[in-house]
């Protein structure tokens, strides 16, 4: 069974029945059209970013990406045949969201944004070297821990949004606090440690033949979690900014 804390990316997304040649996943192939989604995440991205005079103009960026991300994300996850075509526009709305996001964040904390993408990308190659040399093992256990605390962590983000209705603010999420800045550094390892379940993810849909279009879902779903962690990375560098200032 193959688990991963990624909501895009299950142990039910592999048909039973192995492709071969032209037809199979494969991993280069993977590599390939992840490197295609972040090309397209990073040009709309910049656009998004120069776009951007203040959060007033930024609005617009700011909804077209969050709704047309989560909109289009849903429908990859459901209809897994259709991510070669949906996937890049997926990529497209994220960018316009990261780059208003980033726009926004840099205003007030000039040089973060620079900071939290090498980090992101840095982590990435890091967890990436860690994983094909055997030092970190997606043994049963690590993906049991990982699922469960990914889970808790959205359950927690969940309730902060619903109570968030009726004008009640959970701690740490928001808090520049000791407290709230352990638990940013918490989500922020939880997110990289997903990185691993991809990795082992998308390494087994190739050896067991998955068909060739989940190229593109793996590699949506592996932007997926590279998009949670900028954003988790950037959201603790403004809490250690903020002490800072």
């Amino acid at each position: 069974m193959i688990r991963t804390g990624n909501p895009a990316l299950n142990d039910q997304v592999f048909t039973a029945e192995p492709y071969y040649g032209e037809n199979a996943m494969t991993l280069q192939g993977t590599v390939t059209k992840t490197a295609i989604l972040l090309g397209i995440l990073i040009i709309t991205g910049t656009y998004s970013w120069l776009h951007l005079a203040n959060a007033q103009a930024g609005a617009p960026w700011l909804i077209v990406g969050l709704i047309g991300g989560f909109v289009l994300g849903m429908v990859i996850v459901f209809k897994k045949t259709w991510a070669p075509v949906l996937s890049p526009l997926y990529a497209a709305c994220q960018g316009l969201l990261l780059g208003a996001i980033s726009a926004l964040f840099e205003k007030q904390y000039p040089g973060i944004v620079i900071q939290a993408v090498f980090m992101t990308f840095g982590t990435l190659a890091a967890l990436l070297v860690a994983y094909k040399s055997g030092i970190i093992r997606a043994t049963e256990n690590f993906k049991l821990g990982v699922v469960a605390a990914t889970g808790g962590i959205a359950l927690y983000y969940l309730a902060s949004m619903v109570m968030g209705f009726f004008h009640i603010q959970l701690p740490l999420i928001n808090s520049a606090g000791p407290m709230g800045i352990v638990f940013s550094v918490v989500v922020v390892v939880i997110a990289a440690l997903n990185l691993v379940l991809d990795f082992d993810f998308i390494e087994n849909g190739a050896a067991a033949g998955a068909p060739k279009y989940m190229e593109w879902y793996a590699a949506f779903g592996l932007l997926v979690t590279l998009v949670w962690l900028y954003i988790e990375i950037l959201r603790l560098l403004a809490k250690l900014s903020s002490r800072r200032d």
